[in-house]
C-alpha cells in the first residue's frame, strides 16, 4: 500500500537528517516535509538529502508560518494529488519514535491513533504536570465530545486517503491540540474505523517545543465548537 509520511518543519535543520537516515534507510517509504520557511535553513537540508534519497523524499515549502493544522493540510492535499493510499502524521523531533511508526503500519483501520494513554503506550522524561495536562485534555475531549477515544490530543496519526477525502479537509479551522482533535473527531462521526495503537512519545532531542498556553487553551475552547460540527 503506497504510504506517505508528512513531517511538519519549523526550525528542524538538525533532527532531519537522522531522521530521515531512520526512516528511508530501512523501508520502502515516501515522506514529504512541508516547511514553513525556517530561517534555519531546514528547506536546504532537505534539498541535500533529497539526492541521497531520490524520488522518496519530497518538499513542499511555503511562504510563511501559519500554523501546524495548515501545515498538514497542504500535505495531506499533496498526498491526495499523488494517489498515496495512507498518510501518516509524524513530529520530525524524534518524539515519534521510528519503530512505533512501524507499528502503526502493521495495523488494519481507517484510522490509527498513535496513542499514549492505552495499555503499553506512555512517555518520556515528561514533568507530571505535562502529563496531567495532557491526560486531562483529552478526558476532556472525550466526554465532551462523547467518543471513547483515549488519547484525542496526539498527533501520530495514520489516515486512510478515503478518510480525508471523506471528512470536509477544507473545512478544518483548528490549530494545536484542537486540530489533532477536530481531525479525529471528524473521522468518528463519519463513521470511520479508528483503532488506538500503545506508542512510547519521548521529549524532543534537538531545538525548541513549538506548544504553547495558547495552544493549550484553544483545544479547550475549541471542543464545544468541534462538538458540533456535521460532516456531509
Amino acid at each position: 500500500m503506497k504510504t506517505l509520511v508528512i513531517i511538519p518543519t519549523y526550525n528542524e535543520k538538525e533532527n532531519i537528517p537522522p531522521l530521515m537516515k531512520a526512516l528511508l534507510e530501512s523501508s520502502s517509504l515516501e515522506v514529504l516535509v512541508v516547511d514553513d520557511n525556517s530561517p534555519d535553513g531546514t528547506a536546504q537540508t532537505v534539498q541535500e538529502l533529497q539526492k541521497i534519497y531520490p524520488g522518496r523524499l519530497h518538499l513542499l515549502q511555503r511562504e510563511k508560518k501559519e500554523g501546524l493544522g495548515r501545515a498538514y493540510i497542504a500535505g495531506f492535499h499533496w498526498a491526495l494529488e499523488k494517489s498515496y493510499e495512507r498518510v501518516v502524521q509524524m513530529d520530525a523531533d524524534f518524539s515519534h519514535r521510528p519503530e512505533d511508526l512501524f507499528r502503526l503500519l502493521k495495523e488494519d483501520a481507517d484510522v490509527v491513533v498513535g496513542s499514549r494513554w492505552v495499555k503499553g503506550g506512555g512517555t518520556k522524561n515528561w514533568s507530571w504536570l505535562r502529563i496531567l495536562i495532557s491526560r486531562c485534555g483529552s478526558f476532556y475531549a472525550r466526554v465532551v465530545l462523547g467518543y471513547p477515544l483515549k488519547d484525542w490530543t496526539g498527533g501520530f496519526n495514520l489516515w486512510k486517503a478515503s478518510v480525508l477525502r471523506g471528512i470536509s479537509l477544507d473545512k478544518v479551522q483548528s490549530e494545536g491540540y484542537s486540530f489533532q482533535i477536530e481531525m479525529k473527531f471528524r473521522a468518528l462521526q463519519k463513521g470511520f474505523r479508528v483503532v488506538e495503537c500503545p506508542i512510547l512519545f519521548e521529549e524532543r532531542r534537538v531545538g525548541q517545543s513549538k506548544m504553547s498556553l495558547n495552544i493549550v487553551l484553544e483545544a479547550l475552547y475549541r471542543v464545544w465548537f468541534i462538538k458540533f460540527i456535521k460532516v456531509k
